[in-house]
């Protein structure tokens, strides 16, 4: 090959090509999407719009805000509502501070050990909701505590079923915890308290709003615990949305209770954080 030939070869720019996109089955990727946008199309998408159309509509089909006035004019319905809330708050708040040392200790431990225990934490998930909460409340009979106080009675329920959705979280925080951070707060002289509440406990912080998020906004609605261990003295406004549906066959009273109900969890989980990513809220706190 001649000197002229090799230097018009060098000049000329270098092709490349990209990869070709990988398929499963002859589909790509973009076609194996499909399946999932119509199920959310249609089981999430569509119910939320016809929520949304029965609220703002009268029984004739006519817009209508006369729902939302309902709403917001009821004393019952108003005090049903912070009934919802005041509960799932208790039951938040001990659902953490029994959580935490749980997860604490599993995270600490020896790898199978904790593991091991941690499985024993989640079985009772895999037993019949309605069967766990006939054992507890069959439990809180013998020992007394069901006939003290209803409200108690309910904490209880919903603290023994809500719980292993407090230690998941955590724990899976915790153990990814980098333990040189630990090690070198101790190294420069911090106290094991000091050491917990200025790195384990800010850093553990998304596993805390993660916990929180799936505890609080579950409990406001949860209105088969309430009815159980509650001996249908206690109402929560997930009880009052499933009457406007099943017994009054008011369906637009009922959506706009539901769309006020989905508005207060959008804000729980935006004050806790719920809408940023895991390494976003570690930043942040």
């Amino acid at each position: 090959m001649a000197n002229g030939d090799i230097k018009r070869i060098s000049r000329e720019p270098i092709k490349y090509e990209a990869p070709a996109k990988r398929t499963l089955l002859g589909f790509s990727r973009k076609q194996l999407c499909i399946p999932y946008g119509v199920f959310l199309a249609c089981f999430v998408v569509l119910p939320l719009l016809l929520i949304v159309f029965y609220s703002f509509t009268d029984s004739t089909g006519h817009i209508s805000i006369n729902n939302f006035v309902k709403f917001f004019s009821s004393a019952t319905t108003l005090t049903t509502v912070i009934i919802s809330i005041l509960l799932a708050l208790a039951t938040t708040v001990i659902c953490l501070l029994l959580a935490y040392p749980v997860a604490y200790i599993l995270a600490r431990s020896n790898l199978n050990k904790g593991g091991t225990l941690l499985l024993l934490f989640i079985m009772p998930m895999w037993i019949n909701f309605v069967l766990r909460a006939m054992a507890m409340k069959d439990l809180l009979t013998m020992i007394g505590v069901f006939e003290i106080n209803p409200y108690l009675s309910v904490i209880i329920g919903m603290v023994y079923d809500y719980l292993p959705f407090m230690i998941m979280p955590l724990y899976t925080v915790l153990v990814k915890m980098d333990k040189s951070l630990i090690e070198a707060s101790q190294d420069l002289g911090a106290s094991p308290v000091r050491t917990f509440f200025k790195v384990t406990l800010p850093l553990s912080m998304p596993g805390i709003a993660s916990g929180i998020t799936m505890v609080f906004m579950p409990t406001m609605t949860c209105y088969v615990i309430s009815d159980t261990f509650g001996n249908g003295l206690i109402t929560i406004i997930g009880k009052l949305i499933d009457e406007q549906f099943t017994t009054f066959q008011n369906w637009n009273l009922g959506s706009a209770m539901a769309l006020v109900l989905l508005v207060i969890m959008l804000i729980s989980m935006w004050v806790t954080g719920g809408f940023k990513s895991e390494d976003t809220r570690g930043t942040n706190l």
